[in-house]
């Protein structure tokens, strides 16, 4: 197999790459504007395991656009391998890449980036050596009948409605972001067990294709704290998508205004629904290091 169809599985090569982050979120970036890399799924699991590859919650291919209102494509595998069809963490990471390297005009104030979830304008500031220094991402309208996100409840949307698990029963109210959220409100978010829970909500049989979950606690009418299990990923530090199904599940349920703070483990997001129905998300982005790896040969050297 050809450097440019796989990740090395005749031959070792060596991948250079970018580790970023929006608020402890991480991502292992590929710039692929020639469009060399195939990775299949234990390739990037290998690349994102934290003991033997880069460690990463996703890897992030930058990609030449194919609608000619993009500038630049976004590919977003989770760490298992799974494509996901939109980040909100990592397309503020995303646009701080582009920016940073000089991918777009150096008077650019926003960019468009294409995700398997659609277009997603970004705005932007910089500081004084014209790198970004915090993003403001168009998430566009959220989704909230059931079969378009996709989930097989009944009615025009999914708002506190209990499902059954082994572990009890729990109201959630289900929201797409580009991809799918299941909300649940709790008392105490610190004291949850999100690592026992989230994989029983996102895997359960409402959800065809598997959805995230978030948990959140009301602080004040304009202050949320919530944690985030990453349908294809399990607990992370932080979520973009899911900080903004959170404010729009805190809105249908006249908990908050149409904007709040959603503070996360690695830090707070500004959301705000706006009245023109999209949604926005603000926050900053960070890199990391910068480096090359040695792609094993095949498969199985990928899994030690």
């Amino acid at each position: 197999m050809t450097e440019e169809a796989a990740y090395g599985r005749d031959f070792d090569v060596d991948l250079t790459f970018t580790k970023m982050n929006g608020l402890g979120n991480d991502f292992v970036f590929i710039e692929d504007v020639d469009e060399r890399w195939d990775l299949d799924s234990s390739a990037v699991q290998w690349l994102c395991d934290r003991h033997f590859g880069v460690g990463a919650d996703g890897v992030i291919l930058v990609r030449p656009a194919t609608d000619p209102a993009a500038d630049y494509a976004m590919l977003y595998y989770n760490a298992d391998g799974s494509l996901a069809e939109m980040c909100g963490n990592g397309a503020r990471c995303f646009a701080k890449y582009v920016v940073d390297r000089g991918l777009i005009a150096p008077t650019a104030e926003s960019l468009v980036v294409q995700t398997l979830g659609g277009l997603r304008p970004v705005t932007f500031t910089r500081d004084g050596q014209g790198d970004l220094s915090t993003a403001t991402v168009d998430m566009g309208e959220p989704v909230l009948t059931p079969a378009l996100i996709p989930a097989t409840f009944d009615g025009e949307m999914v708002y506190d409605c209990p499902i059954e698990t082994e572990r009890g029963t729990f109201n959630v109210t289900v929201v797409s972001m580009g991809n799918p959220h299941a909300v649940i409100w709790v008392d105490d978010v610190d004291e949850t067990p999100v690592t026992t829970l989230g994989p029983l909500i996102e895997t359960h049989p409402a959800f065809p294709q598997h959805t995230n979950v978030e948990f959140a606690q009301l602080i004040d009418t304009q202050t949320v704290r919530a944690r985030v299990w990453e349908r294809g990923v399990g607990e992370t530090l932080a979520c973009g998508t899911g900080a903004c199904a959170t404010l729009v599940a805190a809105v249908l349920s006249c908990r908050t205004g149409r904007g709040a703070t959603i503070e996360l483990p690695g830090g707070e997001l500004t959301v705000r629904w706006h009245e023109n129905g999209r949604v926005y998300l603000s926050g900053s982005a960070a890199e990391v290091f910068t480096g090359a790896i040695e792609l094993p040969e095949d498969d199985e050297d990928a899994d030690r």
